[in-house]
């Protein structure tokens, strides 16, 4: 029986993917090196934080940065690309909030703390999540199912009793190493990851039925 839902943040409640694609191209570019926008994609799109960080370390061995310093370099693209437009996937935010009047609701995400506490108060769902987990909580990033284990630690349930949205191949194959059902987001207009492992696979989370995923849950699905 499914008694609690974890939501991971970017590509999932927030369409903010695409923006640390753009902010990181910005940031490249701003250093003086060349970076294509499909470039960017594949150092950023679907990746955490940390695999980010190491891509860009693997590509520009010139930059002499720190995790922590790195991070903070990129910070001002992705603000100023977030005040820019509404990245709010509302199906999403509309489903976290209905499971919330029911179940404990938490966000795992690889963002940063400071990142996920401004998502978490422009998409208005303070009240309607247990906790939130970012970079600074768990090692190592996703793939490994660290962040997971410790949600569900969190609120003293055993990894079968939670249920993870995803939206990429690192998230989905974290929350299955963790022993979860997990529901991929695979949105038709954004660029395709592999979901293969999910257990369902949705192009909207407005299509999620609750009693349906929790009948399959009741069989040991």
């Amino acid at each position: 029986m499914i008694r609690a839902y974890f939501f991971d943040m970017d590509g999932t409640l927030m369409d903010s993917e695409i923006l640390w694609v753009e902010a990181v191209q910005a940031m490249v570019q701003d250093w003086g090196y060349p970076m294509s926008h499909e470039e960017a994609l594949a150092v950023a799109y679907g990746t955490c934080w940390p695999g980010i960080y190491e891509e860009i370390r693997k590509r520009y061995p010139a930059v002499h940065l720190s995790d922590e310093a790195l991070g903070a370099a990129v910070q001002p693209y992705f603000e100023k690309l977030l005040e820019s437009r509404d990245v709010r996937i509302a199906s999403s935010v509309e489903l976290l909030k209905r499971l919330s009047e029911t179940y404990p609701v938490a966000i795992v995400s690889g963002s940063y703390r400071y990142d996920i506490a401004a998502c978490v108060e422009i998409m208005g769902v303070a009240s309607h999540i247990s906790f939130f987990l970012g970079h600074e909580d768990y090692h190592p990033g996703k793939p490994h199912p660290a962040c997971y284990q410790l949600a569900a630690q969190r609120l003293e349930l055993s990894p079968a009793q939670c249920l993870v949205f995803e939206d990429s191949t690192v998230g989905i194959t974290a929350a299955k190493a963790a022993g979860m059902r997990c529901i991929a987001l695979a949105r038709p207009d954004r660029p395709r990851q592999d979901v293969s492992q999910a257990d369902s696979v949705l192009e909207d989370l407005a299509c999620f039925n609750v009693a349906k995923h929790e009948t399959e849950s009741g069989k040991g699905f």
